[in-house]
This record gives structure tokens, C-alpha cells and sequence, in this order.
């Protein structure tokens, strides 16, 4: 995506938002510098039955 597209993009969407600042250490940043990454959902309980 050519970056004047994506800025156009990110524009429209926050143009009305209120953008809240947070601090605090990062969750799934923590998660991807340990090399776990992105954990899967589990699949729902009628799933899990087979």
C-alpha cells in the first residue's frame, strides 16, 4: 500500500476518534520479543467435542 494511500486511510478513520494515550508495558509486544508471538484462539466448546 503506497503511503499516501495508507495516510489517507488512517486520516479518515481517526478524523472524528478520540485517540487515548496509555502507558504501561505492552502485552503482545512482551509476547513477540519472548518468540511466542500471536496465540490462536481455541476453537468453541461444540468444536472441541468431535
Amino acid at each position: 500500500m503506497p503511503k499516501t494511500l495508507a495516510s489517507a486511510t488512517v486520516d479518515r478513520l481517526l478524523h472524528h476518534a478520540h485517540v487515548c494515550v496509555t502507558q504501561g508495558e505492552s502485552v503482545r509486544l512482551a509476547q513477540a520479543t519472548d518468540g511466542r508471538g500471536v496465540l490462536p484462539l481455541s476453537p468453541p466448546p461444540e468444536a472441541r467435542r468431535g
